[in-house]
């Protein structure tokens, strides 16, 4: 999904007081991380995820990664912090607030 500025910013306020769901550690990405993020994502629409300190991946390498698969969209990358948005079509909450900004 494209996001404009606006959308954004909106997607980053949403975010502030959000916790890290999933956390990426040492082994990086892998497919325990993706099922974590996809299954934690499905019903929030909107998650943080944390690089670990122990992380042997460059943060750029795992922002890439996330970047390029079709099931989510990165809103952004703070520090060691991933903001990730995926739109849930059975129950949106924060996708019908998205949608009327333009």
């Amino acid at each position: 999904m494209k996001i404009s500025s606006k959308q954004r910013a909106f997607l980053l306020k949403k975010a502030h007081k959000l916790e890290p769901i999933v956390r990426i550690g040492k082994d990086g990405i892998g497919d325990n991380i993706k099922s974590s993020i996809l299954s934690a994502i499905s019903s929030r629409e909107l998650i943080k995820v944390k690089i670990l300190q122990n992380c042997e991946e460059e943060k750029s390498s795992i922002y890439d990664k996330l970047s390029s698969w079709d099931e989510v969209t990165v809103v952004s990358m703070i520090g060691r912090t991933l903001i990730i948005f995926k739109e849930n079509k059975e129950e949106p909450i924060i996708s019908n607030e998205l949608k009327m900004i333009k």
